[in-house]
């Protein structure tokens, strides 16, 4: 599964490595620190000459689709972002991807996009497979949900990881159309 169907279509791709990855400098600090790190690489994106800065999304998949939840409750920088399988709170990783305090209810809170939805101000589209995944941690964030900037949606027929490629594709569609109007009838076709 890749997000090769952005590239394809012509879209413009960052991968951005945080601190502590991949040999770069710093600490890993767990869906904090790096939200920082992301929000400086999208300037760096905005600025370059062949960019549009008022059309950058921002999307990623399991720790990544955390990630930006996180990174869109801290700016309304994106034209749109897109999370897929995600968890609602850092505790739910059982220690894995969170360097901080786990007893510490602050840290935690820190880091888990449950406690920061009413932040989101751009479109979201939080999506996960309806088959062995992180569904029951989408489902209790679109429980708690009143913002209406974020839609949930759950995609049958797909797993945790097998979501990606068709989601993928749709959405490098919608973005080259120009205009993005997921609903659950269309994430119901996706093959």
């Amino acid at each position: 599964q890749s997000a090769s169907a952005f590239r394809k279509a012509g879209i413009v791709m960052m991968f951005p490595s945080q601190r502590g990855g991949n040999d770069n400098p710093g600490k890993r600090e767990g869906f904090y620190g790096e939200a920082d790190d992301i929000l400086a690489a999208t300037d760096h994106l905005a600025g370059l000459p062949y960019v549009d800065p008022n059309q950058i999304y921002l999307g990623g998949h399991s720790t990544g689709g955390t990630m930006v939840m996180v990174v869109g409750a801290m700016s309304d920088r994106f034209q749109a972002i897109f999370s897929l399988g995600p968890v609602a709170a850092a505790s739910q990783y059982g220690g894995d991807f969170v360097y901080c305090d786990l007893n510490d209810d602050k840290e935690i809170a820190l880091r888990s996009p449950i406690y920061w939805l009413h932040c989101i101000k751009n479109p979201m589209y939080v999506f996960e497979g309806a088959e062995n995944g992180n569904w029951d941690a989408v489902q209790l964030m679109a429980d708690e949900n009143s913002n209406p900037m974020i839609q949930f949606f759950k995609v049958p027929g797909h797993d945790h990881f097998s979501v990606i490629a068709p989601l993928a594709e749709y959405l490098a569609a919608q973005i080259v159309k120009g205009q993005i109007d997921v609903t659950q009838q269309a994430v119901q076709g996706l093959r």
